[in-house]
């Protein structure tokens, strides 16, 4: 039994039994807590679920494209990953250049409707399709604001004459030079353009920490979808400190996750059960290449996720 995994499913018991019974922005509703918090020894094994199968190159395609600067959703689909499909698609069925059927609601009502949900499928495979193979298309379509990688590596400048900040850049650099530093802190939040975004930054602000030669972070996460998206931010966070741990010559430490608003979506609690009912496994580990010299230059084939063994995934449909 892993202490860092039994962690997570308490907390998902206990939203389950003291949750106050929220209505929310996607209209499916939610049983929340709020300011929540776990904190994982990475040296005990890389906290990737196993209760259900967590499908880790989503994981490092996701960290690879936020660590690239970008926020166009093309390199996602590139690697087979549709994490942040619905949003951009949104944007696009409800443009004027949107010449299909009534996509309103199209979230909520692909779980209700199966005709609807074949013609939304056909819509979607048409949108991937674009973006991948139309540069003008993927161009007008493919972004979605100012969340994450465009932040973590070119954030704007506010003073005259100024320059953008690569916070990724400067974070490994203080690590190196300053390590006992009280500010090496990564930020995604800001307040005049993250708000535009089609889903503004969920995950916020983080803070590294070095002591006895180890790297820890702490992640200041405003909103968790606890099934579906809390176990892919701590892979994330957690593989973002190997990787800078790596390039730093430092060993891993804690990896401590504060959430705000903790939630389970009505529509997820069945699935939240099943995974409850299941045995944990040994946690696995991660490799990451040793030739690597730059945080920015690694590839999927220079992480690797070692031993996993998981039960089967458990499918839940993500509220948009």
């Amino acid at each position: 039994m892993s202490k860092n995994e039994e962690q997570y499913l308490n907390l998902a018991q206990k939203i389950l039994d003291e949750g106050h019974e929220k209505g929310d922005r996607t209209g499916t509703g939610t049983y929340s807590i709020f300011g929540t918090q776990m904190r994982f020894n990475l040296s005990e094994g890389f906290p990737l679920l196993t209760t259900k199968k967590v499908f880790f190159k989503l994981i490092k395609s996701e960290l690879l494209w936020f660590l690239r600067g970008d926020n166009n959703i093309r390199f996602l689909l590139q690697h087979n990953n549709h994490i942040w499909d619905e949003w951009a698609f949104q944007q696009w069925v409800e443009s004027e250049d949107y010449d299909g059927p009534d996509m309103t609601d199209f979230g909520l009502r692909s779980e209700q409707d199966s005709e609807f949900k074949e013609e939304y499928l056909k819509q979607k495979d048409r949108f991937v399709q674009l973006i991948l193979e139309d540069d003008d298309f993927m161009e007008k379509f493919g972004y979605i604001g100012e969340v994450y990688g465009k932040l973590w590596r070119s954030w704007a400048s506010v003073l005259p004459g100024g320059q953008e900040t690569d916070q990724i850049s400067n974070l490994i650099e203080q690590i190196k030079t300053n390590p006992n530093s009280r500010r090496l802190i990564l930020t995604a939040w800001n307040p005049e353009t993250t708000p535009q975004a089609p889903l503004p930054s969920c995950h916020v602000l983080s803070q590294f920490y070095v002591a006895d030669g180890k790297l820890s972070a702490q992640l200041y996460q405003r909103s968790g979808d606890f099934f579906l998206g809390v176990p892919f931010n701590i892979a994330s966070y957690s593989l973002l400190i190997h990787m800078i741990a790596a390039q730093t010559g430092l060993e891993v430490g804690d990896f401590v996750h504060t959430i705000g608003d903790t939630h389970i979506y009505k529509n997820h609690v069945d699935q939240v059960k099943e995974q409850l009912s299941r045995p944990m496994h040994k946690l696995p580990k991660i490799w990451l290449n040793p030739e690597v010299k730059s945080i920015f230059d690694y590839t999927m084939d220079d992480i690797k996720l070692v031993d996993y063994e998981s039960e089967p995934a458990i499918k839940a449909p993500v509220a948009v």
